[in-house]
């Protein structure tokens, strides 16, 4: 069939993604050959899908950014991402990567907010090779999860942008004010809300969702730290 020949094209190891509704690891299957396809598809429930070839990335970043009625945009620096079982777990604000990929990152994500035309908040979720160049792996035309750091160490919320660029204001300044460190709540983790309260470096979101289980993101907290000395403790060893 055409589309078994396209996907030969496409190489091994692969994911198949479904076209919609994916999201925290859900709706993709890994492939390892051609002869995995039909199994994959039939755990997708034969629905649109998606083949992308696996890439080997040394880490992934996400770019916020937004664009308003008249083209005027504004781009939040990269946030470097750590998932767990298919779920982002932290976000690393500055991201751990030189400047040149941080800047590639932010010019591949306005080019995809300029080609979209689009109005509003959008991120950009980009892997960073191990020559420290970036591919756009997948993008959220919406306030994103990567981007909730900026509710407190950023001049302007992502959740402000969105308000204002669909009003038809200005964005805001995206100027960060600390370094931070976004970490989810996920599942029962909540149960150990109250241990933040006494610290007053961490600022505490809870959602107010009545029910956790496992894999369902119950809030986050964001820990600021001054400029230049909190996340480079993540991972002094790795920088691309």
């Amino acid at each position: 069939p055409e589309e078994l020949q396209l996907a030969t094209e496409v190489g091994f190891p692969a994911v198949l993604k479904t076209r919609r509704e994916g999201y925290d690891g859900k709706g993709q299957v890994r492939v390892k050959s051609a002869h995995d396809l039909a199994v994959a598809w039939e755990r997708l429930g034969h629905v649109p899908v998606v083949l992308e070839r696996w890439i080997d990335f040394a880490c992934e970043v996400s770019v916020v950014i937004a664009r308003s009625q008249d083209g005027e945009e504004a781009a939040y620096e990269p946030a470097e991402n750590r998932h767990a079982g298919g779920i982002l777990r932290t976000s690393i604000v500055p991201a751990l990567i030189s400047q040149a990929t941080a800047d590639a990152a932010v010019s591949a994500a306005r080019t995809v907010v300029r080609e979209l035309d689009c109005v509003g908040v959008l991120a950009v979720e980009l892997f960073v090779l191990a020559d420290g160049s970036v591919v756009v792996n997948e993008i959220a035309p919406r306030p994103h999860n990567s981007g909730h750091w900026t509710i407190d160490a950023a001049e302007t919320s992502q959740f402000e942008q969105q308000v204002r660029v669909c009003c038809g204001l200005p964005p805001g300044s995206v100027a960060r004010l600390h370094d931070a460190v976004m970490e989810n709540m996920i599942g029962n983790d909540v149960d150990a809300w109250s241990r933040y309260l006494g610290d007053g470096s961490v600022r505490l979101h809870l959602y107010g969702k009545k029910i956790s289980r496992p894999g369902r993101k119950m809030g986050h907290v964001t820990r600021l730290f001054p400029h230049g000395s909190s996340p480079r403790a993540f991972d002094e060893d790795r920088s691309v």
